[in-house]
Formats: C-alpha cells, sequence, structure tokens
C-alpha cells in the first residue's frame, strides 16, 4: 500500500510479482442503452463507448498493438486484456467466451478485465464468467457511476441501485473479483451526494474502485447542456477536495484502480484541466498529506 491510499500498482506487483499495464480492447460490443433495448441515446455523457484508446482488427492483433505499446514505456510488464468499449457481457454467448479465452492464448497476459453494466449480467453469462474465473485472474467492472437514482434517471443510465446491488452480491457469490466505476461531479449532486455514492459503496467492500471526473466530450448531449449553462464541470480543486474525502470512507484493502478519468484530448471540450493526470494525483495525495487523512480513516462497517 503506499502512504496514503491502495494503489493498483501496489496491488499488481504484490499479486503478480511485476508491473501490469492494462490493454484495451474493442471486440465490437454495443449496449442497452445505445442499440434500442433500453434507449438508443445513451447515457447523456457518452460519445460511443470508451473505445477511444483502442485498434482495430482480432484480438490477437489488438493485443499485440497494446503490448508493444506498453512495452515501450514498461519492458517487463504483464497484461491484463481490458475488454473496454461498450458492455463487454452483452451478446453472443460462444462469441463472448470465444474472446474471452482467446486473450488467455497470447504471451504475458497476466489476467482479464471486462467492463459491463449490471443489467447485462444474466445466469448464462454468470456461469461463463465463473468458468473464466477459473482459468485467469479476472476483475468484472461495473459503471455504477452513482447510489442515487434520481441522478441515474437524468442522466439515463437505464438501470436502478437495486439491479446494482443484485448483479454485484451475483458476482461475489461466484467469487468473482469486483471493480465498481464511480463519476464525480454529475449534473446536480452536491458534495453530501459524493460522499454518500463513496459511503454506501464502501460497506458492500468492492475489490477495487474506478473513481472519474465528469468530462463533458464533444458531441454529447451534456455538451449542449454545457453550453446552454446548465452543467457546470467541477473545478480541479473541488474535485481533489472531493475525492480525499471519499478515499476515507472507503475500505483500506479496495484497490483504487483509478484517480481520475481519462478523455480523449481531441475530443474533450471541458474540463481541461484534466488532461494532466499526473497533476490531479499529485493534488490529492497532498492534500490528503495537509488533511492528515488516508483511505479508511472513516470507513466503518
Amino acid at each position: 500500500m503506499s502512504e496514503r491510499y491502495y494503489t493498483a500498482s501496489a496491488y499488481y506487483l504484490s499479486k503478480f510479482g511485476r508491473p501490469v499495464q492494462k490493454a484495451v480492447l474493442d471486440i465490437g460490443c454495443t449496449c442497452p442503452n445505445i442499440d434500442g433495448t433500453i434507449s438508443s441515446g445513451g447515457c447523456l455523457f457518452c460519445d460511443g463507448g470508451s473505445g477511444h484508446f483502442t485498434h482495430p482488427g482480432t484480438v490477437a492483433r489488438q493485443l499485440e498493438q497494446e503490448r508493444q505499446r506498453i512495452r515501450a514505456s514498461v519492458p517487463d510488464a504483464g497484461l491484463i486484456a481490458y475488454f473496454q468499449a461498450h458492455t463487454n457481457t452483452y451478446g453472443n454467448l460462444a462469441y463472448l467466451r470465444r474472446c474471452y479465452l482467446e486473450t488467455l492464448e497470447q504471451p504475458d497476459v497476466v489476467g482479464i478485465s471486462i467492463g459491463t453494466r449490471p443489467d447485462c449480467l444474466p445466469a448464462e453469462i454468470l456461469s461463463l464468467l465463473e468458468e473464466i474465473a477459473e482459468k485467469t485472474s479476472l476483475t468484472v467492472e461495473l459503471g455504477l457511476q452513482t447510489v442515487h437514482d434520481k441522478t441515474a434517471c437524468f442522466f439515463h443510465r437505464g438501470y436502478d441501485f437495486p439491479a446494482f446491488v443484485q448483479a454485484f452480491s451475483a458476482l461475489r457469490k461466484r467469487g468473482i473479483r469486483i471493480c465498481v466505476h464511480i463519476i464525480n461531479g454529475l449534473p446536480g449532486e452536491m458534495d453530501a451526494d459524493m460522499l454518500e455514492t463513496a459511503r454506501v459503496l464502501g460497506k458492500m467492500q468492492p475489490d477495487g474502485i474506478k473513481i472519474h471526473l465528469l468530462h463533458i466530450l464533444k458531441g454529447t448531449p451534456l455538451e449542449q447542456l454545457w453550453k446552454s449553462g446548465k452543467v457546470q464541470p467541477l473545478s480541479m480543486a473541488e474535485y481533489v477536495q472531493i475525492t480525499a474525502a471519499q478515499l476515507a470512507l472507503l475500505p483500506p484493502e479496495t484497490v483504487i484502480e483509478r484517480l481520475t478519468g481519462d478523455g480523449a484530448a481531441d475530443c474533450l471540450a471541458a474540463p481541461l484541466w484534466s488532461l494532466d493526470k499526473l497533476a490531479v494525483r499529485n493534488a490529492i495525495a497532498q492534500h490528503l498529506k495537509r488533511a492528515g487523512s488516508w483511505q479508511g480513516k472513516y470507513f466503518s462497517k
């Protein structure tokens, strides 16, 4: 564990005995919030499903390109095959199984991480995930964003908090590692709302958590709300303060897999300060030190 919070790099080093990096993949999945099953518009902040950093081609080809990218800076890194774009448990069961298993045939892949929605985990998918977890180190990443259904309804998430709880419980019963995504700065939420999300989620004791900043991306419905003055992104100082306070509410053993979100520079409308991720992480670390705080300081089950 780092001085103030449990970093992903520390977790990977303890688990795998070597540096580990995520190799992002796009296997052509869509999302029920995009294909018309729930909605055709997606969430207000979505601009197509987190595929900005992926490559075209087969799983093997994508992994090779990612391997080259990663090895340029971390020559001895192991790879986690990260099914990132859209909803990666939403699709043909046989196809998904083939994609998951294909990654395990590639050099230096030490685990799999699958990004999905809580409402896309039917029984047959859960059985498949249990099978994969018996073969490798598996993490399922659930996009929660907030525990507040009023907020989720506003940005068109498409499922309620009880659906998340049900999915979380189903994965936990199968012994599958869970990482949960939350977003700070969602429209209409105050500090107390964001702290409540951390407090409620902390009591569920997820294995990992990714804390994101709400990015306003070009071409999204959220951009129009921002341009009209109806949505205002957090300042860097606000984001640092609330994120540091959330860390104090989370279990010390939960891995903090991200402290700020990614937004492709050419797609980002606001806030532009978020492009310097290192500065944001350093500011959070400095805030924790000044405040005499750390991950888990105020955690209680």
